[in-house]
């Protein structure tokens, strides 16, 4: 059930309720987990429809988690959308989501600032939200999405080359780009799917950047899925985890060294915990070996028409894809309370409140090795525990 209007403030706070920011998947779980325990839960979406950031994704986009371990808590996802849900699936799922739980949800509006209520002792927290409304709420869940604000790097020139231009966020399919020269830049998850995605569209030349060789790793092994070994190993110490790896990564991927991509020289799980998530394999191991995606040296500027390469080349490609990732976008929101760290995320998540801001909570702002869907379900009813236990 989806609400079309926002509750008025009310004199008593135990009768505000808790606004969660954000009907993606962790504001949607979130708004369940605590609907489950008898707490009204309003979500504020500040586009029309929940799940939004999920339809403007590329077009093959497919899990790398599987559809068992990808449900949200309260409804499993059917068994039609198969073992790695697409796209469109994901839409679809989560718009039954909130329809099926009866979830309050208010679209059109943008919250753009949080303030403690008052002297803040009760934990109630004011809502900034469109058209000047000042909503207030008894707590407040963050899950605004890891991916919110695109992010491109300040290189220079770029302002003046004459090809095409874009940031991964605005790519949709290789079909516009069939028989062109392609360069991607970054070899994170995307930049991967997006080199595929275009060698497999017709483009006529694609080529790579990369700055940091990243750790590659089979979607699923003999059937058995990378994410199922994540969840057994991720409480592991860290270096033994990284030999694991190191050991099936010899076994199951080949050295590309000669293509340029050599075996980094760092672990897996340690790059994990400095949040950089290994690439899972959809396809760039066969498309780097048969030479159908050239791996070059990462992208230092521009000039004119021309890309300028960290080892002093250049090259002219038709258009520039740049897979460089985005940033959270929280220091409008909540930078001005002390509650973000240096790279702009929250200093605690899920059930933890930070110390000075109680009754204040994030979810989703964090990469676990073991899925994403997967913690924002866990980090669901942790959370909705912890504010249940607040509110006495």
């Amino acid at each position: 059930m989806l609400e079309k209007h926002i509750p008025q403030d009310s004199p008593s706070h135990a009768r505000h309720p808790v606004y969660v920011v954000g009907g993606g998947p962790g504001g949607l779980a979130a708004a369940q987990a605590l609907r489950a325990r008898g707490i009204r839960a309003v979500v504020l979406e500040k586009s029309s429809r929940v799940g939004d950031s999920w339809r403007r994704h590329y077009d093959r986009l497919h899990l790398h988690t599987t559809r068992r371990r990808s449900s949200l808590p309260g409804l499993p996802m059917p068994r039609s959308f198969g073992r790695w849900p697409a796209r469109d699936d994901m839409v679809r799922y989560l718009e039954r989501y909130a329809e099926h739980h009866g979830l309050e949800v208010v679209t059109g509006v943008e919250v753009s600032r949080l303030e403690r209520a008052g002297d803040g002792a009760d934990g109630a927290w004011v809502l900034h939200a469109t058209g000047g409304r000042r909503l207030t709420g008894s707590a407040v869940v963050v899950a605004t999405g890891y991916n919110h604000t695109p992010r491109t790097p300040g290189w220079p020139g770029l302002d003046g080359f004459t090809g095409e231009f874009l940031h991964a966020s605005a790519y949709r399919s290789g079909t516009a780009f069939a028989g062109r020269d392609v360069l991607v830049v970054g070899v994170g998850n995307t930049g991967a799917e997006l080199a595929v995605d275009l060698v497999e569209r017709g483009a006529a030349r694609v080529r790579l950047a990369v700055r940091t060789v990243p750790h590659i790793v089979r979607r699923s092994t003999a059937g058995w899925p990378a994410q199922n070994t994540a969840i057994l190993v991720r409480r592991l110490p860290v270096r033994l985890v990284d030999r694991l790896a190191r050991t099936m990564a010899r076994i199951s991927v080949p050295d590309l060294s000669a293509q340029g991509l050599p075996r980094p020289d760092t672990g897996l799980y340690s790059r994990v915990r400095e949040g950089a998530i290994p690439v899972q394999d959809v396809g760039l191991i066969d498309a780097v070996r048969r030479g159908r995606v050239e791996v070059v040296a990462a992208v230092d500027g521009f000039d004119g028409a021309e890309v300028l390469l960290a080892d002093g080349s250049r090259i002219t490609p038709d258009a520039v894809v740049a897979a460089t990732g985005y940033v959270r976008g929280l220091e409008g929101l909540v930078g001005h309370l002390g509650v973000l760290d240096d790279r702009g995320l929250p200093t605690v998540h899920g059930p933890r409140a930070p110390q000075d801001a109680p009754g204040l909570f994030f979810t989703g702002f964090t990469t676990p090795i073991s899925g994403t869907l997967r913690e924002l379900a866990r980090d669901a009813e942790r959370l909705a525990k912890a504010i249940a236990r607040a509110a006495g």
